[in-house]
Order: structure tokens, then C-alpha cells, then sequence
């Protein structure tokens, strides 16, 4: 069996720095669709149910919203699973030779994906007419952004602060 616990502090230093500097540059890009989030939803389970439900009915609406037809919703779906999901795959690599505790590097490998599958299937299920699944995606998109944000950490210290 291969061992890949704690492998990352043999790593070439080239290959650190390139690890380092992919973190550092996915996590622009990831922050950067949060601003987006936040700039679109205020972070909030009315702002969710709007950005995607729309606003006409609400005569004192600063902006107008309207509801996401099909083609927009599937569009958002299908590239964010597709995209999210080989972040984390690349995240759970990395993360699989660290020599964090097993626990928690299992646990940051897969909830990443439970929490895509329930943040996107949820704003789908949204957009469908169950608008309580608003609280779904508020928890599984907060679970999964934590994850992403613990990960990168680790993955940082764990590449600056290597064991010899």
C-alpha cells in the first residue's frame, strides 16, 4: 500500500512553490465568487430567494429582479458543480498528502462535495418552488466555503512549514 500521509514535506521545492502559488491563485478566484455572492444576494435567505425567484411583485424594490428561467438556472447549476467539484478534487489530492489528522483530512476531502451537491441542487430546488430549501443552501454553501477556507490554510502551512 502506497503512503501518501506526510509526503508533502518531501516535495521538491519547485513543486511547493507551484502548489503554493495554485492555492493562492485559486483562492482569488474562489473570494472573488463570493464578493460576487455577496454583491448579488446580500448573503441573506431573502436576498437568495430574490436573486433567483426575482422581485417583481415588490413595488419598492431599489432594483428589479426577475426570475431565472430554465436555461439560466441549468446553466448555473451544471458550472458550478462541474467547476467546484475539480477544485475540490484538486483540493482532496493535495490535502491526501498532508500529515494533517486523518479525521480531519477525511472530513475536508469529502464534505466539499456533499456541500456543492446540496448548495447547487438546492438553489435548483429553490428556483423549483421549495423556498425553504434557501436555509439548505445557506448552511451547505457556508460547510463548503469553511472547507475550502480551513483546507488552503493547512495546505499553506503544511507547505511553509514543512517537517524535515
Amino acid at each position: 500500500m502506497i503512503k501518501l500521509d506526510g509526503v508533502i514535506h518531501q516535495l521538491p521545492r519547485e513543486l511547493k512553490v507551484t502548489i503554493l502559488i495554485f492555492i493562492c491563485t485559486l483562492s482569488i478566484g474562489f473570494y472573488s465568487g463570493l464578493s460576487f455572492v455577496r454583491a448579488t444576494t446580500s448573503m441573506g435567505a431573502k436576498g437568495i430567494e430574490t436573486h433567483y425567484l426575482g422581485n417583481e411583485d415588490d413595488e419598492n424594490a431599489e432594483i428589479m429582479k426577475f426570475k431565472k428561467n430554465k436555461q439560466q438556472m441549468l446553466s448555473v447549476v451544471h458550472n458550478h458543480i462541474l467547476s467546484l467539484s475539480v477544485i475540490f478534487f484538486l483540493l482532496a489530492v493535495i490535502l491526501s498528502i498532508t500529515s494533517i489528522p486523518k479525521r480531519v483530512k477525511y472530513f475536508l476531502m469529502i464534505e466539499p462535495f456533499v456541500s456543492v451537491f446540496l448548495t447547487f441542487g438546492g438553489l435548483y430546488m429553490l428556483w423549483s418552488g421549495f423556498t425553504w430549501f434557501k436555509y439548505i443552501v445557506i448552511i451547505s454553501g457556508t460547510l463548503m466555503t469553511l472547507s475550502f477556507v480551513i483546507s488552503t490554510i493547512l495546505i499553506g502551512q503544511q507547505l511553509l512549514f514543512s517537517k524535515k
